[in-house]
């Protein structure tokens, strides 16, 4: 199997496939970035939780899936923003607000990965990773 141009991306798909396909978890390659990505997913409460399990090359990040009573997922798009052949960086003056406030954009900035409301409460900019509503 060849590398993944875009790894981001991927979590993002598998985390979306999954939850149209009801899975109770998804499994992906781990990195330090979707470990982060992840870990704000949780505080955001668009998933249950993760896991990232050691193997014997860069780990497996499990992210476990959240559902609301109707079996739907707490989200409804996923997207990336940012990619590797067209980067989007924003100042601190431009960070979005997604759909009013509703929705977490997440950005890689200098003091680390975070959420579009932090970088604002920061007064800080930085490459949109992606979007969540």
């Amino acid at each position: 199997m060849g590398a993944i141009a875009d790894p981001i991306a991927d979590m993002l798909t598998r985390i979306r496939n999954g939850a149209k396909a009801k899975f109770d978890e998804v499994n992906m390659p781990s990195s330090g970035t979707k470990v982060e990505i992840a870990r704000i997913l949780q505080e955001e409460g668009y998933i249950r939780g993760y896991q990232v399990v050691e193997d014997t090359k860069q780990g497996v990040l499990r992210v476990m899936l959240r559902y609301l009573d109707e079996g739907v997922p707490p989200f409804s798009v996923l997207r990336r923003l940012s990619t590797p052949g067209r980067r989007r960086y924003v100042q601190r003056t431009g960070v979005p607000r997604v759909v009013g406030g509703m929705g977490v954009a997440i950005l890689s900035t200098c003091r680390g990965v975070m959420t579009d409301s932090d970088a604002r409460r920061l007064q800080i900019g930085g490459e949109l990773l992606c979007e969540v509503y």
